[in-house]
């Protein structure tokens, strides 16, 4: 090989390798954007479920984290699937909250069922144990592990820091489109890696 060639090789191997370093990055710049992006929906979940439910603001102070997924779809025609993503918040001593880890939820069911329909999540985590079950389960399916609450419009008004002896309070909002069922049962949450 002559040294033209041999430069030409050395040169081309070089470009390539910046390309994948180049390409690589442009991944990881991808990746950061969209865990920005739900950082954002996250947060924006939090504000209006706050405002907009007294039980949930009631739970917020004594809460030791949370699950939040902000927006969820699920359809269906006869088989129905369901999926969203979301982050694991906890509670910081002193006040307010940070995001933990990134969590992805979904279910497949089987019946009478038809539509398209989109919600937000929040599961406010009330125990240390409910945390960690959250973060050291590989894939929890719900309806198994801490006992779950779903707060509808007549337990909201009832509840209370001092009524509230379950370790999981699940509150469900901004839900668009038409669908029979909301049920979370048979749902899996699962870590983002």
């Amino acid at each position: 090989m002559n040294n033209k060639n041999l430069i030409f090789s050395k040169l081309l191997s070089l470009l390539l390798s910046i390309g994948m370093t180049f390409g690589s990055l442009s991944a990881t710049a991808e990746e950061r954007l969209a865990f920005s992006a739900l950082d954002n929906d996250v947060h924006a979940a939090i504000a209006y479920l706050l405002e907009t439910s007294p039980a949930a603001k009631k739970l917020a102070s004594s809460a030791k984290g949370a699950l939040v997924f902000p927006s969820i779809t699920k359809a269906g025609f006869i088989v129905g699937i369901q999926y969203g993503q979301g982050a694991l918040v906890r509670a910081r001593q002193g006040g307010g909250y940070y995001i933990s880890d990134y969590y992805s939820i979904k279910s497949a069911s089987y019946g009478l069922q038809a539509g398209v329909q989109s919600f937000g999540y929040v599961m406010a985590l009330m125990t240390d144990a409910a945390v960690q079950h959250v973060e050291t389960s590989q894939g929890w399916e719900l309806g198994v592990g801490p006992s779950i609450v779903v707060v509808d419009a007549g337990m909201a008004k009832t509840l209370s820091t001092e009524t509230a002896k379950s370790d999981v309070y699940a509150f469900t909002f901004g839900q668009k489109g038409l669908m029979a069922g909301l049920g979370i049962q048979g749902s899996k949450i699962s870590k983002i890696d």
